[in-house]
């Protein structure tokens, strides 16, 4: 009987080796060209040359896009990255073999991960280069995520030279909001942050209090002053809406529509204009419109913070189709996961929950907060995902409202756990307000 084919369990069994030198020299050589990262006009500081470290260490960096893979090559090649992908990316038809080629290493993003682990480890073994985000997903908003907690004390247990790659107008490049290429300019500096004598004396709080100070950082206000050009094909604001889905003038939800470099309340008319500097520039001087995209989501944000602390019996519910990653084929290049089913996504006090069919039979599951913190973010803001039994399963709402349900599990998790803290300079939006359980002792 011929056995059935289970690709999971293929990832999950494979053996990790630094990348081969002719296979990432040809990477690196396309790298350098129009093809791929030279076409961002890449301008790299270099402080600290990770080549001079001969023994193993890590790479981590801010990340922005899903091009920052480029940039990280060109700051440090000769020397070879073995680099963390998301899980499901693995499973994608264009992406499996080019992949496994350069050696990238798996990981479930915001779940416990033996497998991805442990192919760091065998990296660091072999001397090797592990590159990874300490922040889990890219950029949403376009500053920077806290990192995930846990990421001091994964340090110190390895204990080895710890550079970074601080990255700037990569997210203008190409972001969650849009997955189209804007061209413009990348600026990145590379250094040592932690040596393994830092790491020792240091507390696992205080690495990560530095990694997110390090990486403290906004593109929309950067560029407020770096002032360069970032071209798009299809419209400057396309898809912003999904970020500033909030009108700040008559406080209607999902009333903003875009097109072109537009973006305007259908409700009551206020809008603007976008420039190719990412201004905005609004209609009139009734218009009430944000400094930048970012400041829009953090006003946003602060309404969610208010408005689930006023009301106790806070519930949000939603229709989604279900996606998943097939276990016996790989993905379509222009899929995320495969629908497998729908139902009803409802966040409230006591956590996420689902309630609906997967292939065909009954499928429900209740998750607190413990648990889930935030999502893991793959291409754009038209799914998300969360791991469930560590099974990775993607979520696709009828309306395009993932920005808020990214903001709203985020503030619950923050209210009633808090592990996953904000940082410091968005204290204000707290202040005088009950947060987490590290202060209802």
């Amino acid at each position: 009987m011929k056995k059935e084919k289970d690709l999971h369990a293929e990832l999950a069994k494979r053996k990790y080796k630094i990348p081969n030198p002719l296979i990432y020299f040809i990477y690196w050589a396309v790298d350098t060209t129009h093809l791929l990262g030279g076409k961002y006009h890449p301008h790299i500081v270099i402080q600290d040359d990770i080549n001079k470290c001969k023994g193993p260490c890590f790479l981590i960096w801010n990340h922005q896009s899903r091009r920052d893979h480029a940039f990280l090559t060109l700051a440090t090649y000769p020397r070879r990255l073995s680099i963390v992908a998301e899980y499901v990316s693995f499973f994608r038809e264009h992406l499996h073999w080019p992949f496994k080629m350069m050696k990238i290493l798996p990981k479930k993003v915001f779940c416990n991960d033996l497998v991805g682990v442990r192919a760091m480890r065998d990296i660091i073994k072999q001397g090797g280069c592990v590159a990874f985000s300490p922040e889990g997903t890219s950029s949403i908003f376009g500053d920077n995520q806290p990192i995930v907690p846990g990421t001091g004390r994964f340090l110190q247990v390895f204990n080895i030279p710890v550079y970074s790659m601080a990255l700037k107008g990569s997210y203008l490049t190409n972001n969650k909001v849009s997955i189209d290429d804007r061209i413009g300019q990348v600026f990145g500096t590379l250094k040592l942050l932690f040596t393994p004598e830092d790491l020792k004396k240091m507390s696992a709080d205080e690495i990560e209090a530095k990694i997110n100070e390090e990486f403290h950082h906004d593109d929309y206000e950067w560029n407020k002053t770096a002032r360069i050009k970032y071209k798009a094909k299809e419209g400057i604001t396309k898809n912003l809406s999904d970020i500033c889905y909030k009108c700040p003038k008559c406080g209607h939800e999902f009333v903003m529509k875009d097109h072109d470099n537009i973006i305007e309340c259908s409700h009551c008319g206020n809008g603007a204009t976008m420039d190719e500097y990412y201004d905005f520039h609004p209609f009139d001087d009734t218009c009430i419109i944000p400094e930048s995209p970012s400041s829009w989501a953090h006003e946003e944000r602060q309404d969610i913070i208010d408005e689930i602390r006023k009301d106790k019996n806070y519930s949000w519910s939603f229709h989604v189709k279900l996606g998943y990653i097939p276990k016996d084929h790989w993905i379509k290049k222009t899929d995320m996961s495969e629908i497998c089913g729908e139902g009803i996504y409802t966040i409230d006090h006591q956590g996420v929950h689902f309630k609906g069919t997967k292939l065909g039979e009954p499928f429900s599951f209740d998750v607190d907060y413990k648990t889930v913190q935030t999502y893991p973010m793959s291409i754009d803001l038209s799914v998300f995902s969360l791991f469930v039994n560590e099974v990775e399963y993607d979520f696709y709402p009828d309306d395009r409202i993932v920005a808020k349900a990214i903001m709203v599990t985020e503030e619950m998790h923050r209210l009633h756990i808090n592990k996953w803290k904000n940082f410091p300079w968005f204290d204000y939006m707290y202040e005088g307000k009950e947060l987490g359980i590290d202060l209802k002792k």
